[in-house]
């Protein structure tokens, strides 16, 4: 069990180093949020319901990889603590499998299905490994309800930074390859693959564990017996409930907003980046705005404020028309205040849960419940994907050729699109007010759990 005071702050340079290790999964979630179904479909020569498959496919396998590794994490003991080993571990093989990802070999179409299912399960298998346990330490280093707020507020700024220059400067590198779009993508996933490993490195030097070789991990109930009673915790239920329907409505536009500006809109992928930029760079903003304005009203008003907002934008997309390039700019950047929340609500609440957990059964599990959390992360991007590639499958998308101009898209295909990037993820993101509202963990709940578990400790 953990040592650390009840409250405690945390020195600017710890979170400066904590905050870097969320640039390899942000990276890699920005890449192939925006960009991943377009290189499949028409770079790689998949058609849209295979290339979506394969990712869901790999679920299956991060339905157990993603808790077994938290729990493993939990009973992981050496000098170097808990986490950490991990992190050191995972961290080369993590850059390389995102890299791979991202190479088109000369192999026949029903070779690169199976090339990309392997290469994503162990990319995705990697991811594991690096960042179950770096999730977990958010909850090890301060027990202090808006300290951690705030841990997480540097977390996202450099998830949405890494987001925001992997994104854009992808679009320039791939676009000054334009008629060679094989060598594009590998160049631009090299170079971020390489600052991800960095992240990583940043984490392992820069934060310490309070938890020694000389702590003992309780032994504490087995793998299944764990999952029976976090899955008994309704807070962890309801705070699951929000990260993934929020999640999942942030993946259904990041999955699709590059070909719906490209095919409906009309905007080239240059200028793509440029709004790419705006979006990211306004979520920056609202990450350090509800920050702050958690400390006052709460961080569930200050998810029904940001939700809201997101909730309004989606509709409106679904309604902009061919040529109105400024409104999508205005929109996205609109968009920023919606995600913020998304980003920072659900995982500055998991913590709290975490609290409640140790008060119900006298284990700290981080790892179990992050690992969901990480599982519930790949799910949303791989559901995403999955669904949207489908959907454009069945009304009939045309492939583009390397090299060629772009084909013109049926009506069907343009009206899935606003579909995808509009209504269908408002309608999801509305889901995760109700989980919102259900929520048991006011800032007044969580100071009662930590005197408890105080007094405790005293005994």
């Amino acid at each position: 069990m953990t040592t650390a005071p009840q409250t405690e702050k945390i020195p600017f340079f710890t979170k400066l180093a904590f905050g870097a290790g969320d640039l390899g999964p942000a990276i890699v979630s920005a890449i192939s949020g925006f960009f991943l179904l377009n290189f499949l479909i028409n770079v790689a020569g998949l058609d849209p319901g295979p290339a979506g498959t394969l990712l869901l496919v790999v679920k299956v396998w991060d339905s157990v990889n993603d808790p077994l590794v938290g729990w493993l994490t939990d009973k992981t003991k050496s000098a170097m603590g808990r986490r950490r080993p991990w992190i050191l571990l995972g961290a080369i093989p993590f850059g390389l499998f995102f890299f791979l990802h991202w190479v088109v070999p000369p192999i026949g179409e029903a070779a690169k299905f199976w090339y990309y299912l392997v290469i994503a399960l162990l990319l995705d298998t990697a991811f594991t490994v690096v960042n179950v346990p770096y999730t977990a330490l958010t909850a090890e280093l301060s027990l202090d309800y808006d300290e951690r707020t705030s841990l997480n507020s540097f977390r996202f700024s450099f998830s949405i930074l890494g987001g925001v220059l992997s994104a854009f400067i992808h679009t320039q590198i791939v676009g000054a390859f334009e008629n060679d779009p094989y060598t594009g993508n590998a160049l631009s996933v090299g170079i971020w693959a390489l600052v991800s490993i960095a992240g990583f490195m940043a984490v392992f030097f820069g934060v310490r564990e309070k938890w020694s070789a000389a702590s003992s991990a309780d032994d504490g109930p087995g793998f299944i017996e764990g999952l029976k009673i976090a899955f008994s915790n309704r807070a962890f239920i309801l705070v699951t409930a929000i990260y993934l329907f929020s999640w999942l409505a942030i993946q259904f536009v990041q999955n699709n907003l590059f070909i719906y500006a490209r095919d409906w809109i009309g905007i080239e992928a240059g200028l793509f980046g440029f709004m790419l930029l705006g979006i990211q760079v306004s979520s920056f903003v609202w990450v350090l705005i509800w920050a702050r304005v958690s400390e006052r009203i709460g961080k569930k008003n200050v998810f029904y404020i940001g939700g809201a907002i997101f909730v309004i934008v989606l509709l409106a997309l679904f309604f902009v028309q061919p040529g109105q390039v400024a409104l999508v700019f205005v929109l996205g950047v609109t968009a920023g205040a919606g995600l913020g929340v998304g980003y920072l609500i659900p995982w500055s609440m998991l913590p709290d849960v975490i609290e409640l957990d140790e008060l119900q059964t006298g284990q700290r599990r981080e790892g179990v419940f992050y690992g969901f959390f990480v599982l519930l992360q790949k799910f949303g991007l791989s559901l995403g994907l999955f669904i949207s590639g489908w959907v454009l499958d069945l009304a009939g998308y045309i492939k583009a050729v390397p090299g060629q101009p772009d084909p013109v898209q049926p009506e069907n295909v343009l009206f899935a699109l606003r579909i995808l990037v509009g209504p269908a993820g408002a309608a999801i993101l509305l889901l995760s007010f109700v989980a919102v509202y259900l929520y048991p963990i006011t800032k007044a709940r969580h100071a009662e759990i930590k005197a408890e578990l105080a007094r405790r400790k005293q005994q």
